[in-house]
């Protein structure tokens, strides 16, 4: 497994307190690479109001720091743009959700 799909695969253990699914699979996760030792994170909210932003940016590092415990840096960043739409979650996410059949 590559460290990028590593990144992904330790993010989807934190979970959006106000949904209860994992982050990846609700497409919050715009970019994840390990790159000269540096963990880079960019994620987004479903709302930019959302007031448990600083929680799940909080979650997603540590969660990070725990699997990467070598990694130089862990940057870990919320973004607004492009904005956030149900198009982004998985499959998965969709029928969990009752969304999808």
């Amino acid at each position: 497994m590559s460290d990028d799909a590593r990144i992904l695969d330790i993010l989807r253990q934190v979970i959006d307190p106000e949904i209860g699914l994992n982050i990846v699979d609700l497409g919050l996760v715009y970019a994840a690479r390990y790159e000269d030792g540096a963990i880079h994170v960019l994620l987004t909210l479903t709302s930019p109001v959302c007031p448990l932003g600083a929680h799940v940016r909080e979650q997603a590092e540590q969660a990070l720091r725990t699997a990467f415990a070598d990694a130089a840096a862990i940057n870990v960043t919320l973004v607004w743009d492009p904005p956030w739409t149900p198009d982004r979650m998985s499959p998965a996410a969709k029928r969990q959700l009752g969304w999808e059949a």
